[in-house]
């Protein structure tokens, strides 16, 4: 297996984590940030936007793990470095989207309330 092939596995699997939470915005209705809002990566594009976004990551992801090389998942390699690229991502994205949803340090907002354990209020 050349070497290539394991870089185009990792984006593969970067963009793939890149394409849910936009198609999940986009098909429950919700507006979530994108490349095409204003200003790029912190205003949100429409509902329908996300869902071409996330189509589009999809694509891009199958592409590149489907279509360069012989990827097979049986082989752990493979599916460790399209795993690795998925989970950076998908830390990167957590850490830039909490900002603006609470993720980042949202434990120190909850004011004496256990982030273990927090109960809805009836």
């Amino acid at each position: 297996m050349r070497w290539n092939h394991y870089i185009a596995y990792f984006f593969g699997g970067a963009f793939l984590a890149n394409a849910i939470p936009h198609l999940v915005s986009g098909i429950t209705g919700h507006p979530f940030q994108s490349p095409f809002a204003s200003p790029p990566g912190q205003g949100l594009s429409s509902a329908s936007v996300n869902v071409l976004w996330g189509f589009f990551n999809l694509v891009i992801g199958y592409l590149l793990i489907c279509r360069v090389g012989n990827f097979e998942l049986r082989r752990t390699r493979h599916v460790l470095v399209a795993g690795v690229g998925a989970v950076l991502m998908s830390l990167m994205l957590a850490h830039s989207f909490g900002k603006f949803y609470g993720g980042s340090g949202a434990a120190a907002n909850l004011k004496g309330n256990s982030p273990c354990l927090i109960l809805p209020k009836f």
